[in-house]
């Protein structure tokens, strides 16, 4: 984890453990993105989500807590599972 980064809605890839090391996931306006800090680029992965309340990353799935539901995406298949 990023030294200070305690943001339940951020979470960082672990550069080895699966997709997306490395890159920073953030749910920013209803939105699930990624920003990658080498090329400085923020990649849209999945709009529509609602009242999220965090975030986590395990190999290559994201997770997001939500109010009612609880959203997996997949990031080798680029799609909600």
């Amino acid at each position: 984890m990023i030294a200070g980064f305690e943001d339940k809605l951020h979470c960082e890839g672990i550069v080895g453990d699966g997709c997306g090391g490395g890159r920073i996931f953030f749910i920013d306006e209803d939105a699930l993105k990624v920003y990658d800090p080498t090329t400085k680029e923020q990649i849209l992965l999945l709009d529509g989500v609602t009242d999220a309340k965090a975030i986590s990353k395990k190999a290559c799935t994201v997770t997001i807590e939500c109010e009612n539901e609880v959203i997996k995406f997949d990031l080798s298949l680029m799609q909600k599972i």
